[in-house]
């Protein structure tokens, strides 16, 4: 009993001591709270959302990836080339119909976990029409090597655009060898488009675009981050009261660590668009993408340059436009690169379904001319 007195004795007169020390230095206190409050709760959150969202950067695989052989395999001249970075790539030229005179040449950048025969399914109408197409292997891809300490992910590095560059090159020293125009487009999908979209930024021989399922890592990557903290997120209240800038603060030191850990970097197809301020583009999306969400095609629209189209497919998902609805695609396509590679006049009727697909997504059913689509806050993600 007398133990037990003493060590309630001791734990009274320990309480007591502290009490004073908090009392005589309430300033201090305060300043220690106010710091837990405002320095280490936030970096926790930062590290929990940190942790999560390099998981779902480096191991999430997109729906569809894998070669798809919907389509015969095209035959053309099987050619190796290096990528800017000096990596070898293996690309295929296949040449027009031989009743057809050439319109020009277009780069077929192939998506994630596909190859260069994946060309098949988007590119006949074009090599009917007159078009040649260079279709090449990314790096980890296909034919091409593979290159040490680099494992190829979904959204497109420096890597990716370094073998886009390099295609690039390499059909303008090929056009140049042979007496051809220099007339090049580019047809990109999914990653294949973000690539040719900053690629694009670099060079100045590329006339139009055309992109499939093209995204923004940065926007796409802080889409994902909300998304999935609604669902890890113990504390509701924080998660739907973070403001802005803390996603954008997340959204910077996500692409420092997952440049640090994967020894490349990542760059912005939001960023490039704002520099392409002269190439016409057009942008194509699946209505019913459960990956890219559609809204992050409409931001990149409204961040793109004159002169800029886009088709949201009805019913189709991430990379199945050309799929649901095939004829469509091919005419809204070959319209495109015939008016602004080729330079073909077309009359009304023929250009019809271009008018159509200039139309923006937004305008009401009355209107006639096409007008900019107003930004809405939840399309663009400053």
């Amino acid at each position: 009993m007398t133990w037990f007195c003493m060590v309630i004795d001791a734990h009274s007169l320990l309480a007591g001591v502290v009490w004073d020390f908090v009392t005589r230095n309430w300033a201090l206190m305060s300043m220690a709270i106010t710091l837990v409050v405002l320095v280490v709760v936030p970096t926790m959150i930062i590290r929990k959302y940190l942790r999560l969202i390099i998981n779902i950067f480096d191991d999430t695989p997109p729906p569809l990836s894998m070669p798809l052989r919907d389509n015969s395999r095209l035959d053309g001249e099987v050619v190796d080339f290096l990528a800017f970075d000096g990596h070898r790539l293996n690309g295929l030229m296949i040449s027009r119909e031989p009743t057809q005179q050439s319109r020009g040449t277009i780069i077929f950048a192939h998506e994630f976990k596909s190859d260069a025969q994946s060309c098949a399914r988007y590119c006949k109408p074009l090599l009917t029409a007159g078009y040649d197409v260079f279709s090449f292997d990314f790096r980890g891809h296909g034919q091409s090597a593979d290159e040490t300490d680099y494992r190829p992910r979904q959204w497109p590095s420096d890597r990716e655009v370094a073998d886009m560059l390099g295609a690039i090159a390499y059909v303008e020293s090929y056009l140049e060898s042979t007496g051809q125009p220099p007339s090049i487009g580019l047809f990109g999908i999914s990653r294949g488009a973000s690539a040719a979209i900053i690629a694009a930024t670099e060079v100045a021989g590329v006339k139009a675009i055309v992109t499939d399922g093209a995204f923004s890592s940065d926007t796409t990557l802080e889409h994902l981050m909300k998304r999935w903290a609604k669902i890890f997120a113990k504390v509701r209240v924080v998660y739907e009261n973070h403001p802005q800038a803390f996603w954008r603060f997340l959204r910077w030191l996500l692409f420092r660590e997952c440049s640090r850990r994967f020894h490349c970097s990542y760059p912005s197809v939001r960023k490039a668009l704002g520099r392409l301020t002269e190439t016409p583009i057009f942008m194509i999306h699946g209505e019913k993408d459960s990956y890219i969400p559609v809204s992050q095609t409409r931001m990149l629209y409204d961040y793109a340059h004159e002169p800029k189209y886009i088709w949201i497919v009805p019913g189709a998902k991430h990379n199945q436009g050309v799929v649901v609805q095939a004829d469509e695609y091919a005419a809204k396509t070959l319209h495109f690169f015939n008016k602004h590679l080729a330079g073909v006049e077309t009359d009304d009727d023929l250009l019809f379904p271009l008018r159509r697909l200039t139309q923006p997504l937004t305008a009401p059913p009355r209107q006639t001319k096409p007008q900019a689509r107003p930004t809405k806050a939840g399309d663009t993600i400053p």
